[in-house]
């Protein structure tokens, strides 16, 4: 073997951005450390090869998606190689994989000993099209801890990305309200923003961090009348968007689950405006999840259905089979359907559900508000004027209220 060099013995690496995507990168070794390290060269395109006896089940499962060798390493894995990963737990076959490598002058990153490797894995990062890459002097908590202080600036506004200020509409789906339940491309797209237009429901406290040159339109303070407001949502971001403007449509929940985003992105659309979607947590799913009850579970509920409870049973426009809702077995999440609630439960009921199905409403759900009021189909008129329900709130029907409340139920 070639004689081991110390790299950062007397001089700092040199950073570069490989851009490794339809090149061959070999990783020896099918442990833990390969399976943190494969999925990211995957995302960067790179041809993988994994050459190790043994892989995670995490590995086997990449099987699509890599090319997996199960057997000890030979130096000829690494002919016609871009780059190399020795990430085994035995120090003689990651010194092995480095020699191989310094012979066809290969860089290589040693898991075990980076002062053996010629490169360095550093703590990476994205935020709107910026990488960042911190590399730690072989300290990998130091580089993590300083990669996320920088990452946490750029999301926050402290320090400055160059935002994409590319005209055209984006349709954000905020969460169920809490905003630490916003995801990270919801707040990339605020902090790019020319224009928001946000609905009551969206997280409003996001709205203070915005910049004071951003427009801020205020759906509440729109036109009377559900399809009128729509009409002229759709009329406010086309507008915007066509003056060179990048209008964030800010709004509660998922854009496409009850939230007339398809609408918007049809006007778009018919107006030649570029529009990109950012999905948002479903309240239908993250509002029971947040009171520990889940929407199926093995041996109760093999399905689930969400369920606009704005217009009540028999409504000339409504367009749910409540027959066909009462015979299923799964859970129901009503959505908007505080109001009609005693209505629905009594066609669940005459539809062939059971009185006694537990019913759990979630009030203000993941806000400082948040109350849960349990009932079964036969009390859910009566529980919701005793405890003065007001919307918005979920309504979550089926046993698997009972699982996440055995004491309530029995």
């Amino acid at each position: 073997m070639t004689d081991p060099v110390d790299v950062g013995a007397d001089h700092p690496p040199y950073p570069s951005g490989l851009r490794l995507s339809g090149r061959r990168v070999v990783v020896v070794g099918g442990g833990h450390v390969a399976q943190r390290r494969v999925p990211v060269l995957i995302a960067a395109g790179a041809d993988v090869v994994v050459v190790a006896p043994e892989v995670t089940p995490a590995i086997e499962g990449l099987g699509h998606e890599i090319t997996v060798h199960l057997r000890e390493f030979e130096q000829g894995d690494l002919d016609e190689t871009w780059y190399a990963i020795a990430a085994t737990n035995d120090p003689a076959v990651n010194a092995s994989v480095a020699d191989a490598a310094e012979k066809r002058r290969i860089f290589c990153v040693r898991a075990d000993d980076a002062r053996q490797a010629s490169a360095w894995t550093p703590a990476v990062g994205r935020h709107e099209g910026v990488t960042v890459a911190v590399l730690g002097n072989r300290e990998p908590r130091k580089s993590a801890a300083i990669r996320d202080e920088i990452l946490h600036a750029l999301r926050e506004g402290v320090i400055s990305a160059v935002h994409d200020r590319t005209p055209g509409v984006v349709l954000v789906g905020g969460g169920p309200g809490d905003p630490e339940l916003v995801t990270i491309a919801a707040r990339n797209a605020l902090a790019s923003a020319d224009v928001v237009v946000a609905d009551r429901l969206a997280p409003r406290e996001l709205l203070d961090e915005l910049s004071p040159d951003v427009e801020l339109v205020d759906v509440a303070k729109l036109p009377r009348g559900r399809s009128a407001s729509q009409d002229e949502i759709n009329r406010v971001i086309v507008e915007r968007a066509l003056a060179g403007k990048r209008v964030v449509r800010f709004k509660g929940g998922d854009n496409f689950v009850f939230g007339r985003g398809y609408e918007e992105l049809l006007a778009c659309a018919e107006a030649g405006v570029p529009v990109t979607v950012v999905p948002g947590l479903s309240s239908a799913i993250s509002v029971p999840a947040r009171v520990g009850i889940p929407v199926t579970h093995r041996g109760v509920a093999h399905e689930f259905t969400v369920i606009s409870g704005h217009l009540p049973p028999g409504h000339p426009e409504s367009l749910v089979e409540w027959d066909a809702v009462a015979r299923l077995r799964g859970t129901v999440v009503l959505l908007m359907a505080v109001q009609n609630a005693p209505a629905i439960a009594a066609a669940l009921v005459a539809g062939g559900r059971a009185s006694s199905t537990p019913v759990a409403t979630v009030v203000e759900g993941t806000m400082p508000e948040e109350r849960v009021v349990l009932s079964t189909l036969a009390t859910l008129e009566a529980d919701l004027t005793t405890y003065a329900v007001k919307p918005p709130a979920i309504i979550v029907v089926g046993e698997v209220v009972a699982v996440a409340n055995p004491e309530r139920y029995g």
